[in-house]
């Protein structure tokens, strides 16, 4: 028993922590944050595919509280 109680004081002496692991989340970024990036872009605004989308999300916003509705409706 005293031979792996040895290994063990052997290997945490071999490599030492800094910090105790567990006690702390990791403070140093390796990644560079990017710069913020604007919602849109002024020329989008005179973009089709723009408009397209900004069309499609009212249509499946309208269509999903129309069918929320008529399914709480006839519950009722």
């Amino acid at each position: 028993m005293e031979g792996k109680e040895e290994d063990v004081r052997v290997g945490a002496n071999k490599f030492p922590e800094r910090q105790p692991i567990g006690t702390s989340a990791q403070s140093d970024k390796d990644y560079k944050e990017p710069p913020p990036a604007p919602l849109f872009e002024p020329g989008e605004l005179s973009s089709w595919s723009f408009w397209r989308a900004g069309i499609a999300e009212f249509i499946a916003t309208f269509l999903f509280l129309y069918i929320t509705v008529l399914t709480v409706l006839k519950l009722t």
